[in-house]
C-alpha cells in the first residue's frame, strides 16, 4: 500500500494569512501586530494580513488577538496575489 501526501504548498514555506476581527482595532493596539497590514473595513471589521513563517508565529498572533478580547470572525490562508483591500483604510506596521 502506497501512502502519498501531496500538499498544496511546501510545509517549510511561509504562508500569508488573513485574520478578521469584529470591530475596529484601535490605533494604540495596532502596534501589537507589527509586520501585519491592518485594514479597517467599512463594515466595522478589522482585517489583518501578513506572512507567518511557521505555525508558532501564527499562534503568537492569535494569542495577541485573544488578549484583545475582540471576537475572531475568521482565519484564512490566502494566495498573496489575490489580496484586494480597495475602499478600506489600510495601515501597515513594519
Amino acid at each position: 500500500m502506497s501512502s502519498k501526501h501531496s500538499p498544496d504548498r511546501d510545509a517549510d514555506q511561509p504562508t500569508v494569512y488573513q485574520i478578521r476581527l469584529k470591530g475596529h482595532l484601535s490605533r494604540q493596539r495596532m502596534d501589537w501586530f507589527e509586520g501585519l497590514i491592518i485594514t479597517l473595513e467599512e463594515n466595522g471589521d478589522t482585517l489583518m494580513t501578513g506572512t507567518m513563517i511557521d505555525q508558532a508565529a501564527l499562534h503568537g498572533v492569535l494569542k495577541k488577538v485573544r488578549d484583545l478580547g475582540m471576537p475572531l470572525l475568521s482565519l484564512n490562508s490566502v494566495d498573496p496575489a489575490s489580496q484586494d483591500t480597495s475602499g478600506n483604510e489600510q495601515v501597515t506596521h513594519e
